[in-house]
């Protein structure tokens, strides 16, 4: 029987010290721990600690990766309000013709009409004007210089004025994080925040996997307001998402045909890897099919997985969709365990934090593919 407790946003919650919160990426990448979430027929105490090092051990000959290939743009802006005082924007998404929903800071004194100054050191000042309120996202949307279309015409802007856009919760600045809050094989510019299980592979465990005879094959998701917005529906049969853009390439679908062909398993790195999977599956009635446009897949406790059936991923924030999409495939109550034995073995959290592995027979079997 269905446990009502998974369809309410409360089951979702749990405490964190402030310290297990990472405020900092280990290095190398891969030296990271790994809690690797045992078999269904197993105990939860059977669950092992490791290293993403050691991640290699536990794929097969015939495996295919599938990873998030976005690339994080500097997309925090500093700005000038024309009225005086300071403000900042995120650049979230495009709106045509160089408008662009952002969300802002201080929103109560950035209101539709008003003109807003974009300033950084040695640039000249660009002028930028508030045209509307967006009530899905409680954004804003901001006319930048029309040329600026799309994410590839505005990444050089933000390379300019940008900073990029670490989480709330990590209050240290560093020059590394440039580098570091991005993954090694981020090529297509349009997140505002990283695919965070990718972090942790290195170049010379990519390398030491693909020796191993595992493939790797790359999906698009650009992170954004719908992977980082608290949920807040107690309710989660009611549950929404802000849209993400999307794209599974065909060559993707061959990969996973040939993999399923051969024996092997598909396998996730984070869960935007499996939104973008799920979510092509779902426009083709359940079967993966290639796709481009924006997507708005909610994956919680009763979905049944089409195409994925393992996944590397970090440790969430309570109350989050990741959260919600990982519980769909082991169940809430073992991850909450899961979580508080973590917390309890000093694991790090969040986005420069730790991992967890679950393998394809730690899935619960009634959300396996079929």
């Amino acid at each position: 029987m269905p446990d009502s407790r998974d369809l309410l946003l409360s089951s979702y919650d749990y405490g964190l010290p402030e310290e297990r919160i990472a405020q900092a990426p280990v290095e190398p990448r891969h030296d990271a721990r790994l809690l690797v979430v045992p078999p269904v027929d197993r105990p939860l105490t059977a669950l092992r600690h490791q290293r993403v090092w050691d991640w290699q051990q536990e794929l097969q000959p015939g495996d295919l990766l599938v990873v998030n290939d976005t690339r994080v743009l500097k997309a925090r802006l500093r700005v000038r309000r024309s009225g005086g005082g300071l403000g900042e924007l995120l650049v979230l998404e495009p709106r045509g013709e160089g408008r662009w929903l952002c969300l802002a800071r201080p929103g109560k004194k950035l209101r539709p009409g008003d003109g807003l100054w974009l300033e950084a050191l040695e640039q000249e000042p660009i002028s930028l004007t508030v045209l509307a309120s967006d009530m899905a996202s409680g954004g804003r949307v901001v006319q930048f210089p029309s040329d600026y279309v799309d994410a590839l015409a505005l990444e050089g802007l933000l390379e300019r004025y940008g900073e990029v856009p670490l989480p709330p919760y990590i209050t240290r600045q560093d020059s590394s994080d440039q580098e570091r809050y991005q993954t090694r094989y981020a090529t297509r510019p349009g997140a505002v925040a990283a695919p965070t299980a990718g972090l942790h592979l290195s170049d010379e465990l990519l390398a030491s996997i693909a020796k191993r005879g595992v493939g790797l094959v790359h999906v698009t998701l650009h992170v954004g307001l719908g992977t980082f917005r608290p949920v807040e529906t107690e309710d989660l049969s009611e549950l929404t998402l802000h849209s993400e853009w999307v794209e599974v390439r065909p060559e993707v679908v061959e990969a996973v045909s040939e993999c399923r062909a051969r024996g092997g398993r598909v396998i996730a790195v984070g869960t935007t890897s499996v939104r973008a999977l799920e979510a092509a599956a779902a426009a083709g009635h359940g079967n993966l099919q290639p796709l481009k446009g924006p997507v708005d897949l909610v994956i919680q406790p009763g979905f049944r997985f089409k195409v994925v059936q393992g996944l590397l991923t970090n440790f969430h924030l309570p109350k989050s969709s990741l959260l919600l999409l990982v519980s769909a495939m082991i169940g809430r109550d073992p991850l909450m365990q899961l979580y508080s034995k973590a917390i309890e073995e000093r694991y790090r959290f969040y986005s420069y934090g730790d991992a967890m592995w679950i393998a394809p027979e730690s899935v619960l079997l009634n959300a396996r593919p079929g």
